[in-house]
C-alpha cells in the first residue's frame, strides 16, 4: 500500500511517522490520518535534540542544539514515501508506518540523511554501492525488571551452552525463530538467514543486500523490532558488544561490493587471484586509509571498547584476507555476484546508517584515490602485527575522528564536532562511576 492509498482509506485512522536517532533507535509519533496528509507534504517537526540523546534518554550535549546556545527548537521532518510499511502487532487503520530523516541544518547531523547523501556522492563518481548487513545479539530469558533486579549479573540466557550453528538450539527456540520472520513480513525487512552463534543465548540475523538506504532501513527496523518481540514475549535481549566478562564480543557485520550505473559489478576480475579486481583492491586500500580514523562511529560507546579484549574474536586491526575470518576486512564470495568485502569492525551497538556511510565513504574515496592496500594476510590474522590500526579507547577514538580531514569531508564537519561532543559526554559521565570490579579488587586492601 502507497502513502497516499492509506491516507485516502476512510477506515485507516493512524500512522507512525519514525526517525533514527544516534543510537539506531526509532524514535517518532503516532499520528492521524488527516495529519499525514499535511506531514507528507510538509514534514513534521522534531526537536534535533533527539540526536542528543543516549538509549535511556540521559542528555548528551550537541553546540548549538541543546547547550547554553540551544533553544530546543524543532526542525523538519521528511517522510520517504519508498519506505511505507506495516507494524506487525497494531491492528489494520492503525498499522501504518514510514520513516523520515530530518532536512535543513540538521541534517548534518541526522544518520539517514547522512547515509543518503555518502551515497549520492558515490553516484556522482559512478558508483552504486550494494551492501547488507548481519547483526549479531543475545537473547535471555529474564524480563528487564529481572535482569535489572539481578544487577544484570547471572543472567539467564535462552540456550545453557555455547550453540554455533547447533540445529538442537535452534529447533528447541523454533517459536522464537517463526516469531522474527513473522514480525519482518510486514515491516518489509528481507531477512536471509538466522541461527545459533558463539555463546549461550548468541544469535546472528542477516538481511539480504539492497541498494540505497534499504538495507539500513532494514537493520534499524531489525534491531528495534526485534527487541520489540522478546519485551512482548517477557523476554529481553542485548546489543552490547561485550555485556559481561565471559561473552564473546558482539558485532554488525557490513558486507558490501560495488557496481557501476549500468549495474556491472566492479569488484570481479576472473584474470586476477580469487577474482579480485583492481578497482576492488583500491576499495580495500581507502578501508585501510580511512576507517582507522573514523572508529568511533563503528564502535560509538563505553562499552564499545570491551569487545576487543583479549581471547574474542573480534577485529585484530585493518587486515584483509580472502575467507579469512580473523582479518577486519574479510574478503568472501566466487564469481561476480557473490564476491563481495565484509567490514567486521562495527559493534552490534553501533547505528546501521553510519557504519554504511562511512565504510562507503572510505571505500568510494580509495577508488577515487587509487590506494593500493597492503598485503594480505594469509593464516591467522592474530599471530601477525597489523600494519594499520583502530582506535582502541574511546578517547583516542573521540581524538582521531575530531582531528580526520576525510571525515569533516565526507561525513561533515558539522556531524563530527555533533558526534564527538556527544561521545565525549559519554566518556566524561561514566570516568565519574566506579565499576565493582573495582570495589571487588582495591576496597579492602588497595
Amino acid at each position: 500500500m502507497t502513502l497516499d492509498a492509506y491516507i485516502n482509506d476512510p477506515a485507516n485512522r493512524f500512522a507512525t511517522v519514525a526517525m533514527t536517532d544516534t543510537n539506531g533507535l526509532l524514535r517518532g509519533q503516532m499520528v492521524s490520518t488527516r495529519s499525514l496528509a499535511g506531514i507528507a507534504k510538509n514534514g513534521m517537526g522534531m526537536a534535533p535534540a533527539q540526536l542528543a540523546l543516549d538509549p535511556t534518554d540521559a542528555m548528551l550535549t550537541i553546540p548549538g542544539v541543546n547547550d547554553d546556545s540551544g533553544d530546543f527548537h524543532d526542525d523538519p521532518l521528511l517522510l520517504d514515501p519508498a519506505t511505507v510499511r506495516h507494524l506487525p502487532w497494531s491492528k489494520p487503520g492503525h498499522d501504518l508506518l514510514v520513516l523520515s530523516n530530518y532536512t535543513g541544518a540538521s541534517a548534518e547531523i541526522c544518520p539517514r540523511a547522512l547515509l543518503r547523501k555518502v551515497i549520492a556522492r558515490a553516484a556522482e563518481a559512478g558508483l552504486v554501492p550494494k551492501y547488507g548487513m548481519e547483526l549479531e545479539y543475545t537473547l535471555f530469558d529474564e524480563t528487564p525488571e529481572s535482569a535489572r533486579a539481578k544487577g544484570y549479573r547471572n543472567l539467564k540466557p535462552a540456550t545453557m551452552h555455547a550453540s554455533h550453528d547447533l540445529i538442537l538450539y535452534q529447533v528447541v527456540q523454533s517459536e522464537w525463530y517463526e516469531a522474527v520472520a513473522a514480525m519482518c513480513e510486514p515491516l518489509g525487512i528481507d531477512l536471509a538467514k538466522m541461527h545459533e552463534e558463539i555463546g549461550a543465548g548468541f544469535m546472528e540475523a542477516c538481511i539480504g543486500a539492497g541498494e540505497g538506504t534499504e538495507p539500513a532501513d532494514q537493520l534499524v527496523l531489525l534491531k528495534n523490532f526485534i527487541r520489540a518481540l522478546a519485551l512482548r514475549q517477557g523476554r529481553s535481549v542485548t546489543f552490547m558488544p561485550r555485556w559481561n566478562e565471559q561473552a564473546d564480543s558482539q558485532s554488525i557485520h557490513l558486507h558490501i561490493s560495488m557496481k557501476d550505473k549500468a549495474g556491472k559489478p566492479l569488484f570481479w576480475d576472473e584474470s586476477r587471484k580469487n577474482g579480485v579486481s583492481q578497482i576492488f583492491r583500491h576499495f580495500l586500500g581507502g578501508l585501510q586509509k580511512y576507517i582507522g580514523d573514523m572508529t568511533l562511529v563503528f564502535q560509538p560507546t563505553v562499552n564499545s571498547y570491551r569487545r576487543f579484549a583479549p581471547g574474542t574474536f573480534a577485529p585484530p586491526g585493518l587486515t584483509w584476507g580472502y575467507e579469512n575470518r580473523t582479518t577486519c576486512f574479510r574478503l568472501v564470495g566466487h564469481d561476480a555476484g557473490s564476491l563481495r568485502v565484509e567490514n567486521r569492525l562495527p559493534g552490534a551497538d553501533s547505528n546501521p546508517y553510519l557504519s554504511a556511510a562511512a565504510t562507503i565513504a572510505a571505500g568510494v574515496a580509495g577508488i577515487i584515490e587509487q590506494v593500493e592496500p597492503d598485503p594480505e594476510v594469509i593464516g591467522s590474522g592474530y599471530a601477525q602485527e597489523p600494519g594499520r590500526d583502530f582506535a582502541r579507547s574511546m578517547p583516542e577514538a573521540i581524538e582521531r575522528l575530531r582531528a580526520s580531514a576525510f571525515a569533516k569531508d565526507w561525513l561533515g564537519p558539522r556531524f563530527v564536532e555533533a558526534f564527538t561532543a556527544t561521545r565525549q559526554c559519554q566518556h566524561d559521565e561514566f570516568r565519574r562511576r566506579v565499576p565493582d570490579v573495582e570495589l571487588e579488587r582495591f576496597f579492602d586492601l588497595g
